[in-house]
């Protein structure tokens, strides 16, 4: 059946076909449309959103915005009603209530007491936990835990061996304000029993067992069990069945420092068989186990050599003998170790004692093993390049005059002997070399004295001074002349 078209869009549509005819030519007309991804993704992309527009169209409803407010308003009314009659409908106090809390442990006290009058107490047919029924207002249970419970039992009145029950149970909380304000209402069981039997011990070896290697290159030490034997407690048939302790240290893979740990105990049969589910028990917790690790390593033998002016470690030729010693001892104390210093040598000392050869003891790193067996060193030393030479001087100074005081030097000349490498002292003329006297003693008498002297060689060179120094310096005050009989001049 064909569509029925109104004359007049039957011809509009001729008109619109006629005109596109006339305004495009075939290839025009037919071309294929480019396609875009975006533009399909936009297209079918819709922001609308169901709740949104439920919550703007309930925003718009004043009637329910109004109903909604009254619901939250009564249902605070009747929260506030609730907890009003729950703390104060019970004749103006609170509505008690109960909560049951199971498995609450049971802490036992006094077994020390316990084991020296000859006894302990089995895990067997011994309660270990209780459930307990709580009284008090619904805040208060509600706010209550377990772990804020506490029922602790006092073992140092028992006094014969058996099941039996105890009274001296305590029931407390950690928290201050459940102890004032719940109580416990019952319990399950409503006695609490205890099994004690008579205890018997005896002293048994500790072993251990390794596991694991040390790395290629390092060794073993021997191993260290602290304690090595330990007392063993329980019922006589737990203890009669045990044959010796034992630990296991893991050393893991290729071990590169010594190895300490503190280990737990297993217990082992006549027949090397575990012994598990006993109630032993131990003077020992945990048995420390300590593998010495050892590497042997060579070691260079050095000097720490003090140098000062003119004298130098880059002038000095030097030989230990012998040059290196092989040690062995624990590898993470060797670890950073390459050398061993025999000591210390000045030398502006050296330079001064004219000797050559010298013997220092050789002193190892404490718990090493000097495996070369040599135990004294041999240094040879000897300067290059070494000149030394005197120079005459006039220049001289003094510093740290005291107030009140003035002084005049009389010494005008002095020889002053310096030495370095040859090119250094070479250079050196005498107005490099300045005598300087320090008068910081001299505050009292006037008089002539002879005061010590250092010398100061302005030079860009390094060179140094030996020999000791004195020049003569009068003293006297600002406002006259020396003294007829001036003191000792070797004393200031």
């Amino acid at each position: 059946m064909g569509i029925i078209k109104h004359p007049k869009l039957e011809a509009l549509e001729r008109e619109c076909s006629e005109n596109l005819k006339a305004a495009l030519d075939e290839a025009e007309a037919f071309q294929f449309a480019e396609f875009d991804a975006k533009e399909v993704e936009r297209t079918g992309y819709s922001n609308y959103s169901y709740w949104g527009s439920t919550f703007r169209a309930f925003c718009k409803n004043k009637l329910a915005l109004v109903s909604l407010v009254f619901i939250a308003l009564m249902i605070l009314a009747a929260i506030v009603v609730w907890i009003f009659v729950d703390n104060f409908g019970n004749n103006g106090g609170a509505v008690m209530h109960t909560k049951w809390f199971r498995d609450v442990p049971i802490t036992y006290t006094g077994e020390t007491v316990l084991t020296e009058r000859g006894f302990m107490l089995l895990d067997e047919d011994t309660v270990t936990t209780v459930d307990l029924e709580m009284r008090g207002t619904m805040i208060d249970l509600a706010m209550l835990d377990k772990d804020y419970i506490r029922v602790t039992v006092d073992l140092s009145n028992v006094s014969r061996t058996g099941v039996q029950t105890v009274t001296s149970v305590i029931y407390g909380y950690t928290e201050e304000y459940f102890r004032q304000n719940v109580t416990v209402s019952d319990r399950t069981p409503s006695t609490i029993t205890i099994n004690v039997a008579e205890l018997y011990h005896k002293t048994v070896d500790v072993r251990c067992e390794l596991t694991g290697n040390v790395a290629e290159g390092y060794s073993a030490g021997e191993l260290q069990i602290n304690p090595t034997q330990i007392e063993v407690r329980g019922d006589q048939a737990d203890v009669d069945a045990v044959s010796y302790a034992k630990v296991t240290l893991d050393l893991g893979e290729d071990a590169t420092s010594t190895v300490t740990e503190d280990l737990p105990i297993q217990f082992y049969d006549a027949n090397d068989q575990l012994l598990e589910d006993t109630s032993l028990q131990t003077t020992e917790e945990t048995i420390q186990v300590t593998l010495p690790v050892y590497v042997t390593k060579e070691l260079r033998l050095t000097m720490d050599f003090q140098e000062s002016a003119g004298a130098r470690a880059s002038n000095l030729e030097w030989h230990i003998f012998p040059e290196t010693i092989t040690v062995s001892g624990d590898a993470g104390l060797l670890r950073d170790v390459d050398s061993i210093t025999l000591g210390q040598l000045n030398l502006l000392d050296l330079l001064g004692s004219g000797t050559n050869r010298h013997t220092f003891p050789i002193i190892i790193p404490e718990g090493c093993e000097n495996l070369s067996g040599v135990t004294r060193a041999t240094l040879t030393v000897e300067f290059v390049d070494m000149s030394r030479t005197q120079v005459s001087t006039q220049n001289f100074r003094y510093e740290n005059l005291p107030d009140g005081k003035q002084a005049e030097i009389l010494t005008q000349q002095m020889t002053v002997s310096i030495f370095g490498t040859a090119s250094d002292v070479a250079a050196v003329t005498g107005g490099d070399v300045t005598v300087v006297a320090d008068l910081s003693n001299y505050s009292g008498a006037s008089g002539t004295y002879t005061v010590p002297a250092t010398i100061e060689v302005d030079t860009a060179g390094d060179v140094g001074v030996s020999g000791t120094y004195n020049i003569q310096v009068t003293i006297t005050d600002e406002a006259g002349g020396s003294t007829d009989e001036p003191p000792d001049p070797d004393t200031p």
